[in-house]
């Protein structure tokens, strides 16, 4: 990783002691950034990490200058196999400029209305395909089977060929892939490997449609990435292209953990899964919306200043090292008022400001590196938690429920078991 230049700023910010954080980080997880600010009394201090010069911030003004487009690269500022895992280099998150703006149009594209509803109709078509036999079983762990109904559907939607035995292979390599991501170590190696056998895969796919093997529909995400043509003008590589036809399914796969997340905060507020049963679209978004917010995903982004600026006074230099905190943003006092309170209701007369909620990255979606998957996230989760509130019956036996912040990325530590599931009204016709 690069070397970091000084930031001025270092000189009147507050500086956690040690000689260097890349411990407590692994070992905190969520809670290291937040837990500094608390105690140092601010939302912003310096420390070394990874023996390079860091500078972490949390809140709405640093989201604002995080997010504002053109000032950080997100290259070298993230562990390199970090960023292998999430998203690779030569994916747009890598990109800079007219590169990232023209990639980012056409992953933009793929998420408009009509796609969303349809990737959504075919989730609920396989969850209800999954309820249909979960009766039978002694009990289902929500998350490894909202991974498999997420994988199978989206494949569909993105025009990709996968036979019903080969669904379980791709959602175990594309759940090794997100489990591993904020790891060191033997967990991240192994998922490393599944990585490279993945991408060998996208790209057999890129050549066959290339080549007219495969035919998949004009405006499917698979089609669409293997003829897209960069700033340059030329056609994306074939290891791009399968990097992004990757970064199409992975992480929507990984919104399986926002669906375990939210069955559970229906099972600890039953008044939320009554209401949710009958609920519209208004109120399934507060929830959703607090499901987000609430509940840890990714807690920290890294980025790299690409040219001198100033911020609260302070002269940030070019190849400074910055790291925003997405859950302490998220979770921010003075942002959110009882912010460890799960409470839909906040979102009644909410106006975003763009900064204010990340879970996802903050700022404008075509300009900027906020995820273009944020809408499709939302959709997925207020279809699932309506289907898990008006169309089955199940019990929560007793498990281990709790939430490892030190884990990144975490999750309720029994995966969030239900059991005696029973099929009610839409899903029994």
């Amino acid at each position: 990783m690069a070397q970091t230049q000084h930031c001025d700023a270092r000189k009147v910010l507050p500086r956690v002691g040690g000689f260097d954080s890349t411990l407590s980080l692994l070992r905190e997880g969520y809670r290291f950034v937040p837990r500094r600010c608390e105690e140092l009394g601010a939302d912003a201090f310096s420390t070394r990490i990874m023996l390079q010069q860091a500078l972490c911030v949390r809140g709405e003004d640093a989201a604002r200058m995080f997010y504002q487009p053109g000032r950080f690269t997100r290259r070298h500022a993230l562990p390199a196999t970090s960023m292998a895992l999430l998203q690779d280099f030569g994916s747009v998150m890598a990109l800079d400029g007219e590169q990232h703006r023209k990639r980012k149009a056409m992953f933009m594209s793929l998420y408009g209305p009509l796609e969303r509803q349809r990737l959504v109709g075919l989730i609920v078509a396989q969850f209800r395909a999954h309820f249909a036999r979960w009766p039978e079983l002694s009990s289902v762990n929500v998350h490894k089977a909202a991974q498999e109904v997420l994988c199978h559907a989206t494949c569909q939607w993105a025009g990709v060929p996968v036979a019903l035995d080969e669904v379980r292979q791709r959602t175990a390599e594309f759940a090794a892939m997100i489990d591993a991501a904020g790891s060191a170590g033997p967990r991240n190696w192994r998922a490393l490997l599944i990585r490279n056998r993945t991408e060998h895969w996208a790209r057999a796919l890129i050549d066959a449609v290339r080549a007219g093997r495969i035919q998949p529909a004009f405006d499917s995400p698979l089609n669409v990435i293997a003829r897209h043509r960069d700033a340059d003008g030329q056609l994306i590589s074939r290891k791009d292209a399968a990097v992004e036809l990757i970064n199409i399914l992975r992480p929507t796969v990984a919104v399986a953990r926002y669906i375990a997340f939210a069955v559970l905060a229906l099972h600890q507020h039953p008044e939320y899964r009554l209401r949710a049963a009958s609920a519209g679209d208004e109120w399934l978004t507060m929830f959703a919306q607090e499901v987000r917010r609430f509940y840890p995903f990714i807690p920290v982004m890294g980025g790299r200043a690409q040219h001198d600026f100033e911020w609260r006074g302070m002269q940030v230099e070019k190849g400074t090292w910055v790291l925003l905190d997405l859950y302490g943003t998220d979770h921010h006092p003075d942002i959110w008022g009882d912010p460890e309170v799960f409470r839909p209701e906040r979102f009644e007369r909410w106006q975003s400001s763009g900064f204010d909620l990340i879970a996802q990255g903050g700022g404008d979606h075509y300009s900027g590196h906020r995820c273009p998957g944020e809408f499709i996230t939302m959709d997925i989760v207020k279809a699932a938690v309506k289907l898990f509130a008006a169309e089955i019956e199940y019990e929560v036996p007793p498990q281990d429920l709790s939430i490892d912040l030190g884990r990144v990325p975490t999750l309720p530590t029994s995966g969030m078991l239900v059991e005696r599931v029973r099929l009610l009204g839409a899903a029994e016709s």
